[in-house]
């Protein structure tokens, strides 16, 4: 049997390439968009992929399935439970609870366990020349190393009222079935730390049923009451990019089985097409953009959470424009091609042979902020997320997480001198830069953030 994890940092995120070596097939499970990595894996090991498969219609990555599909020939196999309003609208042989898929001289149990999604499947692996009994479950948002998928991105990212008690009662039975496996049945998730489809999901990559049954807080809950209390409370944000998500994984859109060539764009061009509405993307590092950046840029670093960064902030409707390194452009292209983001029409480097005006943002200290600590005509705002001011922001400071700043702008005044800060300056950055975006002129942010206040020992309210 071949087997390989292909783990995409940015969005902590996990596919699998399963193959049979005597036969010389393969499946892959929960592919990436950018699917050169699986025909090169393919490749390298005589390999064909004629089967790719998913555990559920994902909301915070673009599947690449059909690429794969379409590229390879390969057979699409997709989950047909969940009732009406959770099929998949692109022909597919459609998956039911006990069905089996065969790859060579393997086969993979088709598990319904919905309580993430309603559709949701798991797979249970037998590689039968070596035993009749199951190796591995992939469990996609099913169960993670220490955690379960959340049961509310539904509602709170797709609008679907009143899915998320039901889907927390679903997840409690899919729970008890699960944990009828065999404890040496080895756990392969589709997360790990990071991704927002948990609260707490641990960052080692595989686990086994065994030990998920002696140290997962969920396995180890026996009220369903209590359990669906616990599962709902203090989940983090769901990025608004995955309401999109949810939306182009389950219908009809245009693939993209190539990864796209970004043209160097000359200074006309770059006029061109910001006065067509493109939006400016500068993925410098934030020191460099804070001292000069084009107006109506946003700030979204080329960091380890770019692409969920850009997923929080960046419109679908709109072309964009790239600042970064020629380089840098292909990782960028990947990774906003992950969540969808295609309509990069070109990149710049330099933004000084432009011949525009640059702005300027200021950094602020710790000193700085306590001097206009209730100050009425300041306004100092917390932008992480709501779990992390719960539990401790700067005295007086409001807060508007950094994400959702767009549609929080109406709750401040632009005409005021506005400080803000995150944990340790990343979102804060994002965040001044839409606010500069939208005509605020008196901005500042403190780049130590909450972690240079903690550390210096200041008051935490």
């Amino acid at each position: 049997m071949f087997f390989e994890r292909i783990y995409d940092e940015s969005l902590a995120q996990a596919s699998y390439i399963v193959g049979c070596q005597a036969k010389g097939v393969a499946i892959v499970i929960d592919p990436k968009r950018d699917i050169d990595t699986y025909l090169e894996v393919a490749d390298r090991n005589n390999l064909q992929i004629t089967k790719v498969t998913e555990t559920h219609i994902h909301a915070d990555f673009l599947s690449g399935s059909r690429e794969l599909a379409a590229v390879t020939g390969a057979a699409l196999y997709l989950s047909d439970e969940g009732g009406a309003d959770w099929q998949y609208e692109f022909d597919h042989i459609g998956l039911k609870d006990g069905d089996i898929i065969e790859v060579g001289n393997l086969t993979l149990a088709v598990m319904h366990a919905p309580g993430h999604t309603p559709e949701s499947v798991s797979f249970l692996l037998t590689d039968h020349p070596a035993s009749a009994l199951p190796i591995m479950v992939f469990t996609g948002d099913f169960v993670f190393v220490g955690d379960i998928g959340r049961p509310d991105l539904l509602e709170k990212a797709a609008g679907w009222k009143g899915t998320s008690v039901i889907g927390a009662k679903q997840m409690f039975h899919s729970l008890q079935r699960f944990l009828e496996l065999p404890d040496y049945v080895q756990l392969w998730p589709g997360h790990g730390a990071g991704s927002s489809c948990g609260k707490a999901l641990g960052s080692v990559p595989s686990s086994t049923v065994g030990y998920e049954r002696i140290r997962n807080w969920a396995l180890l809950q026996v009220d369903e009451e209590k359990f669906v209390a616990e599962l709902l409370e203090g989940q983090p944000e769901a990025p608004t990019y995955f309401a999109m998500m949810k939306k182009l994984n389950k219908t009809v859109r245009p693939l993209l089985v190539e990864i796209p060539q970004i043209p160097l764009l000359t200074p006309a061009q770059f006029v061109a097409y910001q006065g067509a509405g493109a939006i400016v993307i500068d993925t410098r590092a934030k020191e460099l953009f804070l001292n000069g950046h084009l107006a109506g840029a946003l700030n979204i670093q080329l960091k380890r959470s770019f692409a969920t960064w850009a997923g929080w902030t960046i419109p679908y409707n709109r072309p964009l424009i790239l600042i970064a390194e020629s380089e840098q452009v292909e990782e960028l292209i990947r990774l906003l091609m992950r969540i969808g983001l295609d309509e990069v029409v070109g990149y710049i480097s330099e933004i000084t042979e432009l011949g525009l005006p640059l702005q300027s943002t200021p950094a602020v200290s710790m000193e700085d902020v306590k001097a206009v600590q209730g100050d009425p005509s300041v306004q100092l705002i917390d932008v992480r997320n709501a779990v992390e001011y719960e539990a401790g922001h700067i005295p007086g400071a409001r807060h508007i997480m950094w994400g959702k700043m767009e549609a929080g702008i109406p709750l401040l005044n632009s005409d005021q001198e506005t400080v803000v800060y995150c944990q340790s300056g990343d979102r804060a950055t994002i965040a001044s830069s839409v606010l500069r975006r939208n005509g605020f002129e008196n901005v500042k942010i403190y780049t130590g953030s909450m972690a240079d206040w903690r550390a210096k020992g200041q008051e935490v309210e």
